[in-house]
Formats: C-alpha cells, sequence, structure tokens
C-alpha cells in the first residue's frame, strides 16, 4: 500500500494525520471518511499491545490510511514488531543521544543500511506481495518506503538533532512540543523563545538534509501554524480527546 506521508513529502505536498489510543479498530476504520493521510497507532501512551496495534494497522490500511505506530521503547522487540505487522512507519520517543539513533537504526532497516531480522509476516504479504517477490526486492523496499522517525522531545535529542538528521537510515524527525517544553523548562508554552526556536530548529535540521519533518499539534489553527513554519506534517491531536470534547461540547449545548 501507497505510503501517502512519504509520497507527499518527495511531491513537496504537507500531510496531516492524527493520533489513536482508542484501542479499537472500528474507530481506526471511520478515520476513512475524515480527508486524513495517516494515522499513528500509539503504543506508548496508552493500553494498546502489539495484537491490537496489528488490528489497527489492518483496519487503517484497509480504509486508505497509511498506518504509522508509535513504539513504546527503545528496543528492537518494540520496533520490530509493529513493522513486522505492517505500520509503514515507525515512530520512537525518548530518544536522546546519537548512539540510540544508530541503535534504531539497526532494528528498523535491512542491510546495508540496518540488521533488521528478516521473516515473512504481513508487511510483506507472508512472503506474496508483489514487493516481496525476492527477499532482496523485499528489503530494499522496507528500506525506501517504511519511515524511521525518531522523536525529539528531550534536550539530548536536540542537541544532536544536525547530526541525527544527517544519519543514514532516518527518514525524519516526529517533534512532541509539549515533552520537548517540558525538558526545556517551559511546560506547554510554545511561544516561549527558547520553546520556538529549538521547534524551528528541528525543522531547519529536517530540510537542510533532505528529512520529513513531523510535528504534533492540537487541532487545526496549529496545524496552520506549523505548515506556515515548514513543516511537512502534523499529527492533529489524538482521537480519545477529540470523543471527550465532543461530547462534553454537545452536553454544554444541552444544559447551557
Amino acid at each position: 500500500m501507497e505510503n501517502a506521508v512519504l509520497q507527499k513529502f518527495r511531491e513537496g505536498r504537507p500531510s496531516l494525520g492524527t493520533f489513536t489510543a482508542l484501542n479499537n479498530p472500528l474507530a481506526v476504520e471511520s478515520l476513512r471518511y475524515t480527508g486524513l493521510d495517516y494515522v499513528i497507532v500509539d503504543t506508548e501512551h496508552s493500553p494498546v499491545g502489539i495484537e491490537s496495534a496489528a488490528a489497527q494497522i489492518a483496519a487503517a490500511q484497509g480504509a486508505g490510511l497509511t498506518a504509522l505506530a508509535r513504539a513504546n521503547e527503545i528496543s528492537r522487540t518494540a520496533v520490530l514488531r509493529l513493522l513486522d505487522v505492517g505500520a509503514q512507519g515507525v515512530v520512537v520517543p525518548c530518544v536522546e543521544t546519537v548512539d540510540e539513533v544508530r541503535e534504531l537504526i539497526q532494528y528498523a532497516k535491512f542491510a546495508p543500511l540496518g540488521n533488521r531480522g528478516f521473516c515473512p509476516t504481513r508487511d510483506g504479504g507472508w512472503g506474496h506481495a508483489s514487493h516481496a517477490a525476492s527477499i532482496p526486492a523485499y528489503m530494499e523496499t522496507c528500506n525506501h518506503e517504511t519511515l524511521l522517525l525518531p522523536q525529539c522531545e528531550t534536550v539530548g535529542c536536540l542537541e544532536h538533532i544536525e547530526e541525527i538528521t544527517a544519519m543514514d537510515g532516518v527518514d525524519g524527525i516526529f517533534v512532541g512540543p509539549f515533552d520537548l517544553s517540558i525538558a526545556l523548562g517551559r511546560p506547554g508554552e510554545f511561544d516561549a523563545p527558547e520553546v520556538h526556536d529549538a521547534i524551528l530548529r528541528v525543522q531547519a535540521a529536517c530540510k537542510r538534509n533532505g528529512k520529513l519533518s513531523m510535528i504534533f499539534t492540537g487541532g487545526p489553527e496549529a496545524s496552520r501554524q506549523r505548515f506556515a513554519e515548514g513543516y511537512d506534517s502534523a499529527t492533529m491531536g489524538m482521537d480519545s480527546l477529540f470523543y471527550v470534547e465532543m461530547y462534553k461540547n454537545m452536553v454544554k449545548q444541552v444544559w447551557g
């Protein structure tokens, strides 16, 4: 299935997505009708396990959405299992060092870029998908079409962002503005100079090295702002938050 995030990036067009934390394939499938390009299945800040993630990834792809996933830690198992069940890209949180990124490349990319373990799994149609006609073809396709997105949300990652974005095997950076602002001593103050400058620094580093820049946003206004700043992709909110907000607003309308 086409990776809309990657395709739009290559064409110089922005992409828009959201997180899902409801742990429900039906909730993911319903996003078919929204106009979103992708959904990120979150296994970090939700109770979602690998079996549920697999079902949600399949639901997203069946609905015509690009399916990304956020790992819950920097480990071979956390990255490999998400890729094997079909995630078209993996966001990895809490990155601090260049060595951690080198480690992630080993887990997420096949040789010669990395050392990803091979097995006929869902992402290659259990060996029957067109891009898996041969092992070398499958490995090459995965290396080019599957996104590895370290998450910049720590001071350590920020301080090394130019080096990280220049690394072969890193396809882009996902900015976590909340944790980044906390790490910089200004929790939730996205307009504070040090936070705003950091967010722009990440985008500039990505652009300089030809890598995808992606950032979490709270809603439409923030998404438009990030696109205006040059970001390639905005991940707008999370379904569980919108679910609560929608019902809260409707209840308020009933009772006044």
